[in-house]
C-alpha cells in the first residue's frame, strides 16, 4: 500500500514538492536578509545572534512575551532589534529609550498599528479605534470617543451608571449564598455591566437572560483572548493557508458572534431614537448616531454602522478587561500585603465612616487607595507589553537608523521595574507614590511610570478608568474584611494575553465591616 502524507499527496510527491517549496522559501529569505542589508545604511540596532533562519528570533520569545524580551534586555540593552519571521521589531526596555520613541519628534513617527489577522477579521479591519492606521479617520473616532465617552465632563455625567453598577455588585456580595466569592469573574461582571450599560443604554444582565448571557460573556472573553494570541501567519504569511492551530477560524467565528451583538444594541437604539423613549439618553451609540445624522462624513471607506459597531466594541475591549485585571491584581497584592490592606481600610474609615457607603465624592480625599493602585499598575499594568507600533517612516532612535514598517515594542513590564529608577522595585510599596516617586502620574508624562501608555496613542480613558477602580475597590474595602479560605499567599502567577492576566481563581471570604443594611 502507497503511504499517504496527512495533506493527501503520495508521499515521494509530497517530498519532491516540498523540496521544491523549500527551495522558493530559503530563495526568498536570502532576498529579504539583502534587502534588510542594504535598508541600514548607518548605525545598526544591537541583535540577538541566534537567528534561525525564516522564523528569526521567535523560538526566543517562550513563555509570556514580557517576562522573555526583558531578559533578553539584560543581555542586549535598553534598545535592540528581533526579527518576527518576516517582521522587524524594536525592544526598548528603559524609559529614556521610550522617550525617544513615544516623545519629541518619533512620536510623530511610531503612530501605525501593524495590520494583522486579528485586525482584519476582529477588529472590523481597522475601522476599531487602538488598531487603525494613523490617519484622518483615527484622528476623528478619537476625537468622537475622547470627547463623548471618556472627557471629565462625560465621565462625571455619567457618575449614576457606575455608582448603581457598584451597588448592585456590592448587595450582590452581602446576599450571597456560597461562601466564597470568585473575584475574577466578580470584576469583570462589574466592569462590563458598566460599560456596555454606558454605550448601549442597558447593562450586560439587563440585555441578556440565562444561556445567552452565558454564550454573549464567553464571546467577550474569547474576544479578549483572542486579541493576544500569536498568530503564525502575522510572522510568516506563507503559513496562513495552514492556520495553525485554528486561530483564523476561531477569529471569524467569535467576529460574528460579536457583530450580532453590538448589531442588535445598534438596531435597537435606531429604533428607539423616533420614540420618546430616546429623550434625555445618554449612551454612546445615541451619541454617534445623532453626530452621523447631523450630515458629519467621516475620510474613510468604512460604512457607518461599521464604524459604530467597531468603536463601540473598541471601547468594550479597552475599558472592561484591563479594569477587571487591574482590580485582580491590586486585590491579590492586598491580601498578600494585610499591613497595606489595613491601611486603606483606616484610611477610609477615617474619610467615609462608618454611617454611610463611600461616594464618589470621596475619592478625592482617599490618596493612599489611590497610591495602591498606582503601585498595582507598577508592578501588574494591565498591557505588561504595549501594544506594538509601527513606523510610518525611517527614523533615528538613539542614534540608531530605524528603517520605515519597523514595529515597536515598548516593555512597561521592564520600564516599571527598573532597579535605577525604583528603590526596591520588586516590593509593593504604596508609600513611594507619596514620598519618593510621588511626581509620577498616570497619564503618559513621566517615561518611568505609564501605565496607559504615553503619546499620541495614550488611551483616551484614563479618567474613566481612575473613577471606576478606585470607586470598586474603595467600595469593597470600606464595607468588608476580605480573606481568603487557605493559609497559602495568593498565586501571582501570570498569564498570556493583551492584557496581564491572573492565571488562577482569586476565590476570597467576605465579612461585613458596617451595617449589614447599607448593602441590602
Amino acid at each position: 500500500m502507497q503511504m499517504e502524507f496527512k495533506f493527501g499527496l503520495p508521499i515521494h510527491q509530497f517530498s519532491a514538492e516540498a523540496a521544491s517549496l523549500l527551495g522558493l522559501i530559503l530563495f526568498i529569505y536570502c532576498l529579504f536578509r539583502l534587502k534588510q542589508k542594504a535598508d541600514t545604511n548607518g548605525k545598526v540596532v544591537p541583535q540577538p545572534s541566534s537567528s534561525w533562519p525564516l522564523i528569526g528570533h521567535l523560538h526566543l520569545l517562550e513563555g509570556l512575551p514580557h517576562i522573555a524580551l526583558g531578559k533578553l534586555a539584560d543581555k542586549y540593552g535598553p534598545i535592540f532589534m528581533i526579527r518576527l519571521g518576516v517582521q522587524r521589531a524594536l525592544v526598548v526596555s528603559t524609559a529614556e529609550m521610550a522617550k525617544e520613541c513615544l516623545g519629541g519628534t518619533n512620536d510623530k513617527v511610531f503612530l501605525n498599528r501593524p495590520q494583522t489577522i486579528f485586525v482584519e477579521h476582529m477588529a472590523y479591519n481597522g475601522a476599531m479605534l487602538g488598531f487603525s492606521q494613523y490617519g484622518q479617520y483615527w484622528r476623528e473616532i478619537r476625537k468622537f470617543t475622547t470627547i463623548e465617552l471618556m472627557s471629565n465632563h462625560r465621565v462625571e455625567m455619567l457618575k449614576n451608571v457606575r455608582v448603581s453598577e457598584i451597588r448592585s455588585a456590592m448587595k450582590s456580595i452581602s446576599t450571597a449564598r456560597s461562601e466564597t466569592t470568585d473575584m475574577k469573574q466578580w470584576f469583570t461582571d462589574v466592569s462590563m455591566n458598566t460599560i456596555v450599560r454606558i454605550i448601549s443604554g442597558k447593562s450586560m444582565k439587563e440585555c441578556y437572560q440565562g444561556e445567552e448571557y452565558s454564550w454573549c460573556v464567553k464571546a467577550f472573553r474569547d474576544f479578549f483572548e483572542l486579541a493576544g494570541v500569536f498568530v503564525p501567519a502575522d510572522a510568516l504569511p506563507f503559513l496562513r493557508w495552514f492556520d495553525i492551530r485554528g486561530y483564523e477560524k476561531k477569529m471569524k467565528k467569535v467576529a460574528k458572534e460579536i457583530d450580532l451583538i453590538v448589531e442588535r444594541w445598534l438596531d435597537e437604539r435606531k429604533n428607539r431614537r423616533s420614540s420618546k423613549e430616546a429623550q434625555g439618553k445618554l449612551d454612546f451609540m445615541d451619541v454617534m448616531l445623532g453626530i452621523f445624522e447631523t450630515g458629519q462624513e467621516t475620510d474613510s471607506k468604512f460604512e457607518t454602522d461599521t464604524i459604530i459597531k467597531a468603536t463601540c466594541t473598541a471601547m468594550i475591549l479597552a475599558a472592561a478587561d484591563t479594569t477587571a485585571v487591574t482590580l485582580t491584581w491590586a486585590l491579590s497584592l492586598l491580601l498578600n500585603n494585610k499591613e497595606v490592606l489595613k491601611k486603606s481600610q483606616a484610611e477610609l474609615d477615617i474619610v467615609v465612616g462608618k454611617e454611610r457607603q463611600v461616594e464618589e465624592s470621596d475619592l478625592k480625599n482617599l490618596v493612599y487607595l489611590q497610591a495602591v493602585l498606582k503601585e498595582t499598575m507598577r508592578l501588574y499594568p494591565a498591557a505588561p507589553l504595549s501594544v506594538p507600533r509601527e513606523a510610518i517612516s525611517d527614523c533615528i532612535v538613539s542614534g540608531y537608523n530605524i528603517p520605515a514598517g519597523t514595529q515597536l515594542f515598548v516593555n512597561l513590564y521592564k520600564i516599571h521595574r527598573d532597579p535605577l529608577v525604583w528603590e526596591n522595585h520588586l516590593d509593593f510599596h504604596p508609600e513611594r507614590f507619596l514620598t519618593t516617586n510621588k511626581d509620577y502620574d498616570v497619564r503618559g508624562q513621566s517615561f518611568e511610570f505609564m501605565p496607559f501608555g504615553s503619546g499620541r496613542r495614550i488611551c483616551p480613558g484614563i479618567s474613566f478608568a481612575l473613577s471606576v477602580m478606585q470607586f470598586t475597590l474603595a467600595n469593597l474595602l470600606h464595607g468588608f474584611d476580605i480573606s481568603i479560605p487557605s493559609d497559602e499567599p495568593v498565586d501571582m502567577t501570570e498569564g498570556f494575553g493583551i492584557t496581564n492576566l491572573k492565571v488562577t481563581p482569586l476565590d476570597v471570604i467576605f465579612r461585613h465591616r458596617q451595617y449589614e443594611h447599607l448593602y441590602n
